[in-house]
């Protein structure tokens, strides 16, 4: 999340910014390579199936039924498509709705803020601190998914574009944004893990499959098809899931550790990131390395490197913990949709504040815009983790 604020914040810098530090595509059009930056968004992916074992598996020991535990999913994707979708179209035409688009984009960022947002106090008198927690969460998120729905009414482009018409009823969607493209990554490797559980031969072959997706879609197959209509079958449904497929299997064998976990963690973990590596390799000549293409050594290359650093963080954080490393991560990694939510806000509110050319004039030289992207990660991760520890954090 750091990373993500960081590289966002800096690339409003510009050319001073050295080609390292910005995406790969932004200064080599349709060439082949990746950089750090590109590396963030498949983290995010990598991460979120990663986390599904706990997450659903967790459910599923308490005893839900597993199309109960479908429908969850199915909840947590459609407001996610929901929220990307809004923030696709956050350029709004101020003269077409008579009003600024600018606070258009921040009351859109505080409204998804508060539908997702839960309240849980700190008090010596649980129950009571627990539901007038629980009220106002309703009334936060009442007042939250009134405003997404409202302000996507009233959206206006400038040609007079709507985000959704109701005679006949259609839905603007351009592409659905980075939340977007995780929701549909998450629905994808969440049926994998609901049908087959922590079977990780199974896992290994619905992400090789999914790779086959892309594979198939560049050669045409599904041309014609509906649901490509609707979705990027090769990419959103096929590698960028093939992401979320990676980080499933590595936590598949988290979950199901036994015996000596370290020992186990360690050796699947080179197994995988060599595995990973080696397939890159292997895929580079035929499709290239692109991320605005999603093409599979890319996303190989994101599962092996995020691998790594997540064993890393694993060593620092739980086998030999390092207090200055492991708390502060522990704190801002509890939050960071809000945090993100807030960092997608910060331009629009510069911009309707008139505060956008003070703030983007600081970057005078590269140090100076490197410092300010730090503070603005900084200050933006200090926030959510200060919501969060006050009892207000985001729930999908």
């Amino acid at each position: 999340m750091f990373m993500m604020i960081f590289v966002n914040d800096l690339a409003g810098a510009g050319r001073i910014v050295p080609d390292w530090m910005v995406h790969f595509s932004d200064r080599h059009h349709g060439g082949s390579g990746m950089t750090f930056v590109d590396l963030v968004f498949p983290a995010f992916l990598f991460l979120v199936g990663m986390s599904i074992p706990f997450a659903l598996g967790g459910r599923l020991e308490r005893g839900e039924a597993a199309s109960k535990v479908f429908g969850h999913v199915a909840l947590r994707t459609a407001l996610l498509l929901w929220i990307g979708i809004l923030m696709v179209n956050e350029t709004p035409d101020s003269a077409a709705m008579g009003w600024s688009g600018n606070w258009w984009c921040v009351l859109m960022y505080v409204s998804a803020i508060l539908a997702l947002s839960s309240v849980r106090f700190r008090s010596t008198a649980p129950e009571p601190a627990a539901n007038s927690g629980k009220l106002l969460t309703r009334v936060l998120r009442g007042c939250g998914f009134a405003g997404l729905i409202g302000l996507a009414f009233l959206f206006r482009g400038a040609q007079g574009q709507r985000i959704i018409t109701m005679a006949p009823f259609s839905l603007h969607t351009e592409w659905y944004g980075i939340l977007g493209l995780i929701g549909w990554a998450y629905l994808i490797a969440s049926i994998v893990f609901l049908t087959f559980r922590l079977s990780r031969t199974a896992i290994l072959g619905c992400m090789v499959l999914l790779m086959c997706l892309f594979v198939a879609d560049r050669a045409g197959t599904f041309e014609g098809f509906w649901l490509s209509r609707i979705v990027g079958i090769g990419e959103s449904l096929g590698s960028l899931a093939a992401i979320s497929a990676g980080g499933l299997l590595l936590g598949s064998k988290l979950a199901a550790s036994n015996g000596n976990p370290f020992r186990a963690r360690t050796e699947f973990t080179t197994w995988f990131v060599l595995g990973c590596s080696a397939a890159a390799l292997l895929l580079n000549r035929t499709y290239g390395i692109s991320k605005n293409s999603a093409t599979p050594s890319w996303c190989l290359w994101a599962c092996a490197i995020t691998a790594v650093l997540w064993y890393l963080c694993y060593l620092v954080c739980d086998v030999r913990p390092v207090e200055l490393v492991s708390r502060p991560l522990e704190l801002a990694g509890r939050n960071v949709l809000l945090a993100y939510l807030i960092s997608e806000m910060l331009p629009g509110l510069w911009a309707a504040l008139h505060l956008g050319r003070f703030y983007y004039g600081f970057a005078a030289n590269l140090g100076l815009a490197i410092l300010r992207a730090v503070l603005c990660s900084v200050f933006v991760l200090v926030l959510s983790t200060t919501l969060n520890r006050v009892g207000f954090r985001l729930k999908l």
